[in-house]
């Protein structure tokens, strides 16, 4: 538009000699020509106008439906992790965007056992939590009706691999936990291998198969560890370990040093030290869900004495 009214008053201003008695009919078609650009470009104006206001408004719905996702996936981390039973814990999972793919849980069981999990979906997004969504109602169902984790696993993974595409799967540790024997019976698929500081030493639990819904008919083994008061285990996801400087990941050697350095403080303060280091190590943001699970021993027998009897009615 533009370069027509510059071209048309050129053309004005070079004829002006030339045509004196065509300066009126020129005069005209210039106010004409001018004007109806003019209008084109007011109408265009007021399209793009009503493009952006409906691209802000679905904006806005996608923002608002993300919104009750991530209300919707919050609600599903436990409100509360059971306290007692000879294991305390720390929990957190951090989102790299508004929904996450990682998922824990903690499940007190009616006849004292503790069942606790994590998890790391594939992929990202809202597909990433549906998944996790599928497998933490299944989990609560069959943790209470199936003692063997193994046998949990298996469930898992055949349900998994019928309601997703081969892409999809999940890393996953399961454990439960016995607090009269102090055992601890899990399973590991694929997941990063939790970290059990004792005495000192560092033990990975590493044992038990494959990621949940590769493959069907997948088979898992258990893996038992005993755990003294004061024994500590860390389960987290890669978005922990793998929080990259120049190249260089956090690894999981820094963790167990972070979570050693600050071994007598109170759980939640560990779970705090492990974040900052991460970050101060990640200047340049986080890129991956970070969750981070602690879980110490206590004296089981010590907390059942200090509880209160009930009177005889």
């Amino acid at each position: 538009m533009i370069g027509f009214l510059v071209g048309a008053g050129l053309l004005l201003w070079l004829g002006r000699g030339a045509l004196p008695e065509a300066a009126v009919l020129l005069t005209w078609s210039l106010t004409f020509g001018g004007t109806a650009a003019t209008g084109i470009l007011g109408v265009v104006l007021y399209r793009l106008q009503l493009q952006l206001k409906a691209s802000r408004l679905e904006l806005a719905r996608k923002e608002a439906e993300l919104n009750i996702a991530r209300e919707v996936q919050q609600a599903l981390f436990p409100r509360q992790l059971p306290a007692g039973g000879g294991l305390e814990f720390s929990a957190i999972c951090i989102p790299s965007a508004a929904i996450s793919g990682d998922y824990y849980d903690v499940l007190a069981l009616p006849d004292g056992r503790l069942i606790f999990a994590i998890a790391d979906i594939s992929g990202k997004g809202i597909s990433a939590a549906i998944l996790m969504s599928n497998l933490q109602a299944l989990l609560r169902v069959l943790a209470p009706s199936t003692p063997e984790p193994s046998e949990v696993c298996r469930k898992l993974n055949d349900h998994l691999h019928q309601v997703t595409d081969a892409a999809k799967f999940a890393t996953f540790f399961y454990a439960e936990w016995n607090p009269s024997q102090r055992r601890l019976s899990y399973v590991n698929a694929g997941h990063n291998a939790p970290l059990l500081l004792a005495n000192g030493t560092c033990q990975r639990l590493e044992e038990g198969g494959m990621p949940l819904g590769m493959f069907p008919a997948a088979e898992f083994n258990s893996a038992f560890a005993c755990l003294n008061p004061g024994d500590t285990l860390v389960l987290y996801s890669d978005g922990i370990t793998e929080a990259a400087s120049n190249g260089e990941e956090f690894g999981e050697s820094r963790l167990e040093d972070v979570v050693k350095t600050n071994s007598g403080k109170p759980l939640a303060e560990i779970q705090a030290e492990v974040l900052a280091a991460v970050r101060r190590w990640s200047a340049s943001g986080q890129e991956d869900d970070m969750t981070l699970m602690i879980a110490r021993a206590t004296d089981w027998k010590q907390e059942s004495s200090n509880r209160p009897r009930q009177e005889a009615l």
